[in-house]
């Protein structure tokens, strides 16, 4: 258990927090999978090349990300008063998150389970 006063223990958990500018999607309907082929396209590159291989990748979890990066990008003008040209792709990556679990009927009265899963998508930016 820690030590000091609640308040106490808050003001030193925030202190740690991470101030990078950052958006997360949470229960995305694509799976991680997909998703990560379209994170590792733009990891590392700079926010307008970024957008611009979102804008012509044909995959759909790109469109999706895209506005997520846009989030990104807003969150780092507003909150942290960034300046968008700078900015880089720092970090994204996509972890699971809970499984629909639906039931296909098959022969002889049968039933196969589909599972369509989701993801949770982050981004988080820096700048140069």
């Amino acid at each position: 258990m820690a030590s000091g006063h609640r308040t106490q223990i808050k003001r030193e958990r925030n202190a740690n927090k991470d101030t990078r500018p950052s958006a997360k999607l949470s229960y995305a309907r694509i799976p991680v999978q997909k998703a990560c082929f379209v994170l590792d396209a733009i990891r590392g590159k700079d926010v307008t090349t970024a957008l611009a291989v979102l804008e012509y990748s044909p995959r759909y979890a790109s469109s999706v990300i895209k506005k997520l990066l846009e989030s990104a990008i807003a969150n780092a003008e507003n909150n942290n008063g960034m300046n968008a040209a700078n900015l880089y792709i720092e970090e994204c990556y996509a972890n699971n998150a809970s499984i629909m679990k639906r039931v296909q009927p098959r022969a002889q009265g049968r039933a196969y389970r589909i599972e369509k899963r989701n993801s949770h998508i982050t981004i988080v930016l820096n700048e140069r």
